[in-house]
């Protein structure tokens, strides 16, 4: 599945763009170039039944969130 794809299943570019409290242009941006990685990984805690089957993994989970702490900070 695409990034645009993935886009279009959690709403669409203003839904996304609601989500992660940006502009809808940013995210249509996503669609082109591609959704940065930090926002990936908080768009697949936030809704992981778009991405696939969710990880029962608790290293895994952890690391995720981890990640996604590292490059909000």
């Amino acid at each position: 599945m695409d990034d645009s794809e993935i886009i279009d299943k959690l709403g669409g570019t203003s839904a996304v763009a609601e989500i992660c409290k940006i502009k809808p242009p940013s995210v249509s941006e996503w669609r082109k170039n591609g959704i940065p990685d930090a926002r990936r990984q908080f768009l697949e805690l936030l809704r992981p039944d778009v991405f696939g089957e969710p990880s029962t993994d608790k290293r895994e989970v952890a690391e995720r969130i981890a990640a996604l702490l590292r490059a909000a900070a």
